[in-house]
């Protein structure tokens, strides 16, 4: 299935790009963050688990368990803090 896949903040910037629109067989969005994490180099590391990523389907807050669907968005962020 198709999706598009953004990426923000830290993130955005130690893999090089704002957003992709990418093929996968990820069926959720954990399988889809191990999939990214699986082109190693920078991907690896910024997406590592262990690091602190947050997650949005569709411009809605999900868990890695959240399942994909053809034509998802999936956001990519390091949590926040306001002040």
């Amino acid at each position: 299935m198709t999706i598009q896949v953004r990426f923000f903040a830290a993130i955005r910037e130690a893999v090089g790009t704002a957003s992709l629109t990418l093929d996968t067989r990820a069926a959720s969005v954990g399988e889809l963050r191990d999939e990214l994490i699986g082109r190693g180099g920078a991907w690896a590391e910024a997406l590592a688990r262990g690091k602190a990523v947050r997650a949005s389907l569709n411009q809605v807050m999900v868990d890695e368990a959240a399942p994909l669907a053809p034509g998802a968005e999936v956001a990519f962020f390091p949590p926040v803090t306001g002040g």
